[in-house]
């Protein structure tokens, strides 16, 4: 299928697929692979610990594919520091760049007059709009079945895509629940002009970072086991459900904060289970949407795959004309 979207035209690629940001999986071998594929693969800067480093990703992305991909800034880890981070993706000539978490404003500074496109994920109308105010080119939008961190209001994809469609005049990307063909095309019908997906490029080969034992349980569970944590922190974030998830859920019963979570909800508790595969010793982020995947492909294959389904979508609609008069 040929695509044409403002997303495609505004990120220069053939696909109107964007790749999260995968905190601690987001690495060249995987951005470049969705690059390659036609989307825009992206980079995970916060989960590299200085700036040599995410350099040293940039470039080898760039020895990898001569396709655009973005560097994803996940600015509200406790307060970190991000800023040198920018400076380091700019330095290297990084024209796309994603935001997550926090108050974008100090990062639209830092690029204004340069000619850096800049993509916001937002969970809801309001922080859409103020993202648009700012300068954003584009928005993210994900609703409560996404994985990882979501908003506070539970809202779904599907309500909340066109809410955000009809009150901007820059181009939308959903996210959230969506891992096939058949969700690209009812994103397209709800109004966005493109997709992000995280679980889903989570289960392909070319996600090297991630263990095999975490891939096994995406694609061997259903779309009811995950389960949201952090929520007493004001920050709902959805993972797979296990009895490290289960234990969080019940610290968070008893209204103890943050300092009674800290080491469940850590990066180093995240990294047991995607790293070292241990499933009942720390946390994984996934969507609902792994009730819907069953293999491992590589990047390529899964794309050719969502072009095959869109095909049957669009030839299902054409055979359908008289079931609407």
């Amino acid at each position: 299928m040929k695509w044409n979207t403002r997303i495609t035209n505004l990120l220069g690629i053939e696909r109107p697929i964007v790749q999260g940001g995968l905190a601690y999986l987001a690495y060249h071998e995987l951005a470049s692979a969705v690059s390659n594929a036609g989307g825009l693969g992206q980079l995970t800067a916060m989960s590299m610990d200085t700036p040599e480093l995410l350099r040293k990703e940039i470039n080898l992305t760039k020895r990898k594919t001569s396709k655009p991909f973005g560097v994803n800034f996940a600015i509200g880890q406790h307060g970190r520091p991000f800023e040198h981070m920018v400076e380091a993706a700019l330095d290297e000539g990084v024209d796309i760049i994603s935001v997550t978490g926090g108050n974008p404003k100090p990062v639209f500074d830092m690029v204004r007059g340069t000619n850096t496109k800049v993509l916001v994920l937002t969970a809801g109308k309001r922080q859409a709009v103020k993202a648009e105010e700012l300068g954003a080119d584009a928005v993210m939008v994900v609703g409560q079945e996404g994985g990882g961190h979501l908003g506070k209001d539970d809202t779904s994809t599907m309500v909340l895509v066109p809410q955000v469609v009809e009150a901007l005049t820059i181009p939308v990307i959903a996210s959230g629940g969506i891992g096939d063909g058949r969700g690209l095309m009812a994103a397209l019908s709800l109004g966005a002009e493109g997709i992000e997906m995280g679980t889903r490029f989570i289960a392909t080969k070319e996600c090297t970072h991630a263990h095999k034992a975490y891939k096994d349980r995406i694609i061997s569970s259903k779309e009811t086991d995950t389960v949201i944590i952090k929520r007493s922190l004001g920050a709902p974030a959805r993972v797979i459900r296990n009895q490290f998830a289960d234990r969080i859920q019940e610290i968070e019963t008893r209204q103890e904060g943050y300092e009674s979570l800290k080491d469940y909800i850590s990066g180093e508790a995240n990294k047991r289970f995607i790293y070292e595969g241990k499933d009942e010793d720390g946390f994984a982020w996934a969507g609902q949407v792994i009730g819907s995947i069953h293999d491992v492909p590589t990047v390529a294959e899964l794309f050719d795959r969502f072009d095959e389904e869109a095909s049957k979508v669009v030839e299902k609609w054409s055979e359908q004309k008289g079931v609407i008069t």
